[in-house]
């Protein structure tokens, strides 16, 4: 009898569980929103606030995420994250530099990865304090114009937009898998 009560107690629990992660799904990431060590920063920087270059801003955004989501999208830390956008920096200038070729632009792109201050922002339902983060930091021309940031790590940015973060369960990956 006291294993059934045992047994039933468990089932009850792990059952709990499943129901309270249910919709818990895509990938998992350990990251803390009050963590700046936790995330990996992007930051394009315009040539300048003239509208055609805050226009052409946009395309080279386009194209490096393009370029960099599949680079990142199976990475399952930060610092993975910042191993593989470093090997392939000079891929994502070369990117920025043809997109800036394409639209008329002379001026080139430098890629690097270094920390950077940044002020509170929001990513969809994340809020990310202040602080010195670790970034990606794409610099169009001069760079002085006004710029777009996002997350590369978790993909807040990165993935067609359906990104983001979202904290699982492993009992309740098991349990799905178990009872399907």
């Amino acid at each position: 009898m006291k294993k059934i009560v045992i047994i039933g107690f468990l089932v009850a629990l792990i059952a709990g569980l499943a129901i309270f992660f249910a919709g818990n799904t895509g990938k998992s990431y350990s990251t803390d929103p009050n963590d700046a060590n936790a995330y990996l920063r992007v930051h394009i920087r315009a040539n300048s606030n003239s509208a055609e270059d805050q226009e052409v801003k946009y395309k080279v955004r386009d194209e490096v995420v393009s370029y960099l989501t599949p680079i990142v999208a199976e990475c399952t830390t930060k610092e993975e994250a910042i191993k593989k956008i470093s090997a392939n920096l000079d891929g994502a200038a070369k990117v920025a530099d043809e997109t800036l070729k394409k639209y008329g632009y002379t001026y080139g792109a430098k890629a690097s990865i270094r920390q950077e201050e940044f002020p509170t922002r929001v990513y969809q339902n994340t809020t990310l304090a202040a602080g010195v983060y670790d970034a990606l930091i794409l610099e169009l021309g001069t760079g002085k114009g006004d710029n777009w940031w996002c997350v590369v790590y978790p993909p807040l940015c990165f993935g067609g937009g359906n990104c983001k973060v979202e904290y699982k369960s492993k009992i309740a990956e098991i349990i799905k898998k178990f009872f399907g």
